[in-house]
């Protein structure tokens, strides 16, 4: 499976990455964030939302689940909390709700994440510099990283 690797130099790199990859998203999309506290997960997840026309994301740690309502609605959930990934919550039920699901920590519920979808690993170089690993899972998800690396 093909990965492609992007390198940030500061928030903003990552903000414009996640616009980009904003441009081509469609109904049912979702994206897997995973790395290290204050990797840049939510900052990419900001800046995904601002480019939706939404501006007042916070991270979801407590509800584990927040929606938005965009050009398309957006459904961002921050899985870390979850004792066990077999707690029903009803995941499942966003993944085909007509929105975009974007998932921090989704590496918490593995087996519950659907075949088709965008994985992105954020890791720290240095202050400011971030290792973006995207790895798709699917057609879809595939183009998607080729239109915007």
């Amino acid at each position: 499976m093909e990965e492609y690797k992007i390198v940030s130099h500061s928030d903003k790199e990552t903000i414009l990455l996640a616009q980009n990859i904003e441009s081509e998203k469609f109904p049912n999309m979702v994206i897997c964030l995973n790395g290290d506290l204050g990797s840049g997960k939510t900052v990419f997840t900001k800046g995904f939302a601002h480019a939706m026309g939404i501006d007042d994301v916070t991270s979801p740690t407590f509800t584990i689940i927040k929606e938005y309502e965009g050009e398309l609605p957006l459904y961002h959930m921050d899985v870390y909390r979850l004792e066990d990934s077999k707690e029903d919550i009803g995941i499942e039920e966003y993944f085909d709700k007509g929105g975009v699901t974007i998932i921090e920590w989704a590496d918490m519920i593995k087996d519950t994440l659907p075949e088709e979808r965008l994985e992105i690993k954020f890791k720290i170089a240095d202050d400011n510099t971030r290792v973006l690993i995207l790895k798709p899972y699917g057609e879809k998800y595939t183009s998607i990283c080729e239109a915007i690396v």
